[in-house]
């Protein structure tokens, strides 16, 4: 029997590659959604691979997330990989497009949907999936962060200058890690392992057509953590780390 990884965001960008690479490695993968219908990318890895079970999921929709425990009572998932999360919401091209979350204009109903998408949906996700994962081999649950999280880096740029943005997202990021880590502790008894990556920059769709130095492809990045997944074990359980198993400053 193969394992089983659950992703979530699986259809676009990081979850995406995720996904490929498990089902090229011949795993069982659950790759969730949140769009209407099954997205082409979807699609098309279900065709080529027929151990990818596609599911529709909103994170931010605990409803949704109970249904999904029901449909997978019983069934193994050696790892359950929160990826879903909110960046902004606007295009990242796009001039003024980050306003709301910019002290001075900052949108606090917006706030809401960060903390229920980045945060309650990957716990909530969890402590529905959690006897699903004790019943596997592996025993993961791996939280995508973001460097954004980290409270002992000041947010600047590589020239040195300040960048004091995206409140509701660095918040929801270091509260994301606060709530894994909380998660580790009550789990460790049981023998799940659980961690946090910060993906390092990854050259997705949402980039576009924008020239920035220093990203990796999702080829890449991905690889990196899949392999440093693969050598994660107990002791490891609570740790904040990079694509290549080193520990982020958190």
């Amino acid at each position: 029997m193969s394992d089983t990884v659950l992703i979530t965001g699986a259809n676009q960008g990081i979850g995406l590659e995720f996904a490929r690479q498990y089902a090229a490695r011949g795993w069982t993968v659950i790759a969730t959604h949140r769009r209407a219908s099954t997205p082409d990318s979807l699609a098309q890895l279900a065709e080529d691979h027929s151990q990818v079970r596609v599911e529709r999921l909103d994170v931010s929709n605990a409803d949704a997330i109970d249904d999904l425990g029901a449909r997978l009572k019983g069934m193994p998932i050696d790892i359950l990989l929160n990826n879903a999360g909110m960046v902004r919401t606007d295009p990242l091209d796009e001039p003024d497009g980050n306003s709301n979350q910019l002290f001075g204009s900052l949108d606090y109903k917006l706030l809401d949907d960060f903390i229920h998408t980045n945060v309650a949906g990957p716990l909530k996700l969890s402590e529905t999936l959690v006897d699903n994962v004790r019943a596997s081999r592996q025993k993961k649950i791996v939280a995508i962060s973001s460097a954004a999280a980290a409270i002992t880096v000041p947010p600047f740029m590589p020239n040195g200058s300040p960048v004091p943005d995206h409140y509701w997202y660095r918040i929801s990021k270091t509260a994301l890690n606060s709530a894994m880590r909380l998660l580790s502790a009550q789990l460790k008894d049981d023998g799940v392992t659980v961690v946090m990556f910060h993906p390092g920059g990854v050259r997705v769709e949402s980039f576009g057509d924008l020239d920035v130095p220093g990203l990796e492809s999702p080829e890449e990045a991905i690889g990196k953590m899949v392999r440093t997944i693969d050598g994660l074990t107990l002791a490891d359980s609570g740790r904040f780390l990079e694509n290549d198993g080193r520990d982020h400053p958190w």
